[in-house]
């Protein structure tokens, strides 16, 4: 009631939210203070866990990389989802079309490219989040498994990183996509075995294996004899961590991610 009042009393402010606020497309937050260090891109799927960027992952990504002093550039696919799924059922929309670049640009409060314009050149390191999406709309691992295809412009971005000496970080499902396009590179998705349901997603690990990576088992939880578990493979430049591949407590993953994001960052040298 009290919003409403504010909006019925403020004409121009109506005005202004029917426009979008231009501070959305100039910088992620408006009030953030401009930090130099590495400059990392981060590519997202799409917006919503089942079929595009799991949200909670991206938001984790970002957090981390504001901590660490990294200036962010997001980027996603100009192409259609797979599909589109109604989130509180948890089934198809079929009449429902959507673009990934779109959806995605709502994590990215407006501020997202294609990815047709990310270079090597302008970035120290990527980072892919999980989601659905990974799978759907990055590639097409959620229906052909091993014989899966990798969007050209995702496989084009790993392969030039990966060329160019620079970081790769990826979570939860979207290290089958560095499995796919480099061929054994180290990555985790957690553990081997569904183990009563806490690694309900367990069998991704012998699709990497499958689609020529290698599997690294690894918890997604801080424990007193492991650090915050994120792999690394120091060879590749590839960092992985399992995330929401594990039924666990949000700030379990939170935690997990920010050691996948700590090593990307310590890799690029800034």
């Amino acid at each position: 009631a009290r919003a409403a009042m504010v909006l019925v009393c403020a004409p121009a402010l109506r005005v202004a939210l029917r426009r979008a606020p231009p501070c959305g497309l100039v910088a992620f937050h408006c009030s953030a203070r401009h930090q130099r260090g590495a400059r990392v891109a981060v590519v997202l799927s799409g917006c919503g866990v089942y079929d595009g960027t799991e949200i909670h992952e991206a938001s984790a990504i970002l957090v981390h990389l504001s901590r660490g002093g990294a200036e962010v550039q997001m980027y996603a696919p100009d192409v259609p989802q797979m599909h589109v799924i109604d989130h509180s059922k948890g089934q198809p929309a079929d009449a429902e079309s959507r673009n990934v670049l779109v959806e995605s640009a709502r994590i990215a409060r407006g501020k997202i490219s294609s990815l047709a314009k990310l270079t090597t050149a302008n970035h120290d390191a990527v980072i892919f989040p999980g989601g659905f999406g990974a799978a759907k709309n990055l590639s097409t691992f959620a229906v052909d498994g091993k014989d899966c295809e990798v969007n050209k412009e995702v496989e084009r971005v790993l392969k030039d990183f990966h060329k160019a000496g620079k970081p790769i970080g990826l979570c939860c499902i979207s290290p089958v996509l560095a499995a796919k396009v480099l061929s054994g590179a180290e990555v985790t998705v957690g553990h081997e075995e569904e183990e009563g349901g806490k690694w309900p997603y367990a069998g991704t690990a012998g699709a990497i294996k499958e689609l020529g990576g290698k599997h690294c088992v690894k918890e997604a939880v801080f424990s007193l004899t492991c650090f915050h578990e994120a792999h690394v493979d120091t060879k590749n430049k590839v960092v992985t961590t399992p995330a929401f591949m594990c039924e666990t407590e949000l700030h379990n993953i939170f935690d997990g991610i920010g050691a996948m994001v700590k090593n990307v960052l310590k890799l690029t040298g800034k």
